[in-house]
């Protein structure tokens, strides 16, 4: 499904739907709230192409189980343009985004506590994330390993200086014949 750079929602319900004063509505009078399952599983949702290594659709593989009745699914999505520049210069534009899932029993299809079904609300952040590849050079890998040998001897000081003042206390405790 394509959709505009505009905020907006999208839902998967059931019974027949059709707009009155300009409001989308369903027609679920002919079915019974508990023989509603609207349990689904989201095999792939994005908002552009994917990025290796990135977690750019995390709504892949979730499962939404309606475990009683009538359950109306709730989605927040918040998109994030994102430009990804990788080694050899090539600039992806794409989006990735983040979700907040929430869902609740509708009772009684006919009240206004909602109804059953998966709801997609998405809006789109001012802002763009820019991801660009870069190799680390020679000098950066030496400093890593430097780095790395300093918290070994480090931590190899503390540990001696530890066992060290230790000993010295236990020893100090038998030469005064304190220990129990």
């Amino acid at each position: 499904m394509d959709v505009n750079r505009v905020g907006g929602s999208f839902h998967i319900a059931p019974g027949k739907s059709f707009t009155i004063n300009h409001i989308h509505v369903h027609d679920v009078q002919p079915f019974s709230s508990s023989v509603f399952n609207t349990t689904h599983i989201i095999r792939h949702l994005s908002f552009g192409s994917d990025i290796k290594n990135a977690n750019t659709a995390p709504l892949d593989g979730v499962t939404g189980l309606a475990k009683e009745g009538a359950v109306m699914f709730q989605y927040y999505i918040k998109i994030v343009p994102t430009m990804y520049v990788s080694l050899d210069s090539k600039v992806l534009h794409t989006n990735q985004f983040s979700v907040t899932r929430h869902q609740k029993s509708v009772s009684n299809v006919n009240t206004e506590s909602g109804m059953p079904g998966a709801f997609f609300s998405y809006e789109l952040s001012p802002l763009m994330v820019k991801y660009t590849e870069k190799e680390r050079s020679l000098g950066h890998f030496a400093t890593n390993i430097c780095a790395i040998v300093g918290g070994v001897f480090t931590l190899a000081a503390i540990f001696d200086s530890l066992l060290y003042h230790s000993l010295n206390a236990v020893q100090k405790k038998v030469m005064l014949g304190k220990t129990g």
